[in-house]
């Protein structure tokens, strides 16, 4: 098992980070219990269509109401999906505004939180972006 997937799998390492590309964690994962979602963001001005894609990438229920709160309950659940842990992949993040950029980052660590309580990963990874988050891998040269 490679260096990424071994961290991938260790839920007390779980949280929201930065890449530079997803292609690595793409391999990383492949054949792995681990569950993967990539959410194209490009382009998603706005809440609402934030929300869209968030909910229709990780097959959200029909009972999603479609606000924080409710993003912040499914992230919680996720019962719908089978999977051993999740890596939820955000692509195209920098047309979102600041304020939703900040309460999504919120949101995302607070179920990261609450699954590496639970012994499951959960990893959520901002490509090509966020400075401000840790590097989830040192790119190779």
């Amino acid at each position: 098992m490679g260096k990424l997937l071994q961290r991938l799998n260790d839920a007390s390492k779980s949280g929201v980070y930065r890449a530079p590309r997803a292609d690595e964690i793409l391999d990383a994962v492949q054949g792995s219990a681990l569950r993967v979602a990539r959410i194209s963001l490009g382009g998603a001005t706005g809440k609402a269509v934030l929300m869209e894609r968030i909910a229709r990438a990780l097959g959200f229920p029909e009972w999603f109401g479609g606000n924080w709160d409710a993003l912040e309950d499914c992230l919680t659940d996720l019962s719908w999906l089978d999977a051993g842990g999740h890596v939820l992949i955000f692509e195209g993040t920098q047309a979102i505004a600041a304020d939703d950029s900040g309460v999504l980052g919120d949101i995302l660590a607070s179920a990261a939180s609450y699954w590496a309580e639970r012994g499951r990963p959960f990893f959520a990874v901002f490509v090509g972006g966020a400075p401000h988050l840790p590097a989830l891998y040192r790119e190779r040269k």
